[in-house]
């Protein structure tokens, strides 16, 4: 049995409870914090309870079920961040009342069942596949992970130190990337639900105690907040059977959270110090453009020609890591993204009230780490300001367009995508992209780019052993020359006496400093 254990690691997001009122962990306060706006964003779609969704897929003996829950990190009460992603975790992981956390292994393995769950800010995701001769004894398990769970103390403990390792040894202390982007999302999200990462904070999970599970069992499992699929050897019968096996969730539960907007934060860095040999980027800022936005399918193109997740087409991939060989890519995203397991595939039902946009600089050497900053916004200027070059238009263009297809591949994902489509009321989205896509001009989509993307709202968070060096550095505005450990082509020499001198928005007091210990306390 696969158990998708990813999100203790790839929670790049900030959250807090619905009613926070305690004062903000250091990393979350920038020296001078814009107002929190209290107008609320259009919520996404509510749905009928147990909305059923049923995609069959002629030709394959595989059943998959993917159950969608309107319940995440938002959810977590004050002080006990982390309940939902452990509550969810204990009960899919946990045993059930017939069977404990070994035998349910057991059970799965030699069906060759999957069952995993993922907790995001606003969703979590319980999704299984299994041959369709096992799929009547395959349900019965599905079932009772979350109608009549184990919740073993055992398993508790065990569930909660894995969360609190991933926390103190993974986050703070290997994986400079997440660092990063967690502490990016603190920064955009400061006083906000989305706030603390999906995992928790140490504090929060050390508070939980296995009847605060309990309780939010009953709170967020309920049917009035699920979204039921299935896919694959199935039909509208077998969604039915899937429907009934969970009549004993709760009907309802705790009202959903009201999401305000996120504060108006702008040009503020804030620097993780952390023994490392490298400098990490992430950079961005909060904004209102949804799937639901009509700027959203150029403006998505736009970004995907800045920098589409490990692809070669993307001018800051291009100009970063192949003509200088700083790093394995620099990314540039329209909306919040988490990859699909270890590909580049964006994963499904992680919809938000509240987006952002945001650039991934990752790991360069740490002495060129302001040179790298530098080229990020030397590469943004040339592409809001000098015409697109059609070339390089056309095939980000016809990357795009193929890749959306390759997204729906899976009946998983593809069940994914069509729940997506009923949360964030976009019906068709990705071939309502592709089309706005194939008749796009380069001028419009460098328009869109430049109405949305404004450079001087860029937020900025390093992760480095030299804070104050980076800091100094990032704010003399003296130039900043490179030094390459082999040959480079003349132009790119030529070009990079502009990079070197490209002015930097940061001052030293929206710039500060945080020990790496501190992030996630």
């Amino acid at each position: 049995m696969k158990r998708a254990l990813t999100f203790l690691f790839l929670s790049a997001c900030a959250t807090t409870a619905p009613a926070r009122t305690e004062t903000p962990a250091p990393v979350a306060a920038p020296p001078a914090p814009a107002a929190v706006k209290v107008d609320l964003p259009k919520p996404l779609a509510t749905l009928p309870p147990m909305k059923l969704v049923v995609l069959t897929t002629p030709g394959t003996p595989i059943v998959s079920v993917r159950l969608v829950f309107r319940a995440g990190a938002v959810d977590d009460p004050k002080g006990k961040e982390g309940l939902t992603a452990l509550t969810t975790r204990l009960l899919t992981e946990g045993g059930t009342k017939s069977l404990s956390a070994g035998e349910l292994n057991d059970a799965l393995f030699p069906m060759a069942g999957e069952l995993e769950s993922d907790t995001d800010k606003e969703f979590t995701v319980v999704s299984g596949r299994v041959h369709q001769e096992r799929f009547d004894r395959f349900l019965e398990i599905f079932a009772d992970t979350l109608t009549a769970p184990r919740l073993d103390p055992k398993e508790f403990e065990r569930l909660k130190t894995e969360q609190l390792n991933a926390i103190r040894n993974r986050l703070r202390s290997e994986n400079d990337e997440e660092l990063g982007k967690i502490t990016l999302d603190a920064l955009l999200y400061d006083g906000h639900p989305y706030r603390h990462a999906n995992v928790g904070t140490e504090t929060g999970l050390n508070a939980i105690t296995l009847d605060d599970v309990a309780a939010q069992w009953k709170r967020v499992f309920t049917k009035s907040r699920l979204v039921v699929g299935v896919a694959g050897a199935a039909d509208e019968a077998l969604g039915g059977r899937v429907v009934a096996a969970l009549k004993a969730l709760p009907d309802t539960g705790a009202p959903l959270v009201a999401l305000p907007a996120a504060a108006e934060t702008k040009n503020q860095t804030v620097i993780v110090k952390r023994d490392t040999e490298s400098t990490a980027g992430s950079f961005g800022f909060s904004y209102r453009v949804r799937r639901d936005h009509p700027d959203f399918p150029l403006l998505f193109l736009g970004l995907s020609y800045l920098g589409e997740h490990r692809q070669e087409h993307g001018v800051f991939f291009r100009e970063l890591r192949d003509r200088r060989g700083l790093n394995y890519g620099t990314y540039a995203y329209a909306e919040h993204y988490r990859q699909d397991g270890w590909n580049s595939i964006p994963r499904p039902n992680i919809a938000r009230t509240v987006q952002d946009l945001t650039i991934w600089l990752r790991p360069v050497e740490a002495k060129n780490g302001v040179f790298a900053t530098r080229g990020v916004l030397y590469f943004l200027d040339q592409t809001l300001n000098a015409p697109l070059p059609p070339e390089r238009f056309e095939t980000a263009r016809g990357f795009l367009i193929g890749a959306t297809r390759i997204w729906t591949l899976t009946d998983q994902r593809r069940l994914g995508w069509a729940i997506d489509e009923l949360i964030t009321g976009t019906p068709g989205h990705l071939d309502r992209v592709r089309e706005a896509i194939a008749s796009a001009r380069a001028d419009e989509v460098q328009a869109m780019l430049k109405k949305h993307l404004d450079p001087k709202a860029l937020n900025f968070v390093f992760v480095t052993k030299n804070a104050e060096g980076l800091r100094d550095a990032l704010t003399s505005q003296a130039p900043s020359p490179i030094v390459y450990a082999t040959p480079k082509p003349p132009e790119v020499l030529e070009q990079d006496k502009a990079v070197e001198r490209q002015p930097l928005p940061m001052t030293k007091e929206r710039v500060r400093i945080i020990d790496a210990s501190t992030v996630m306390r």
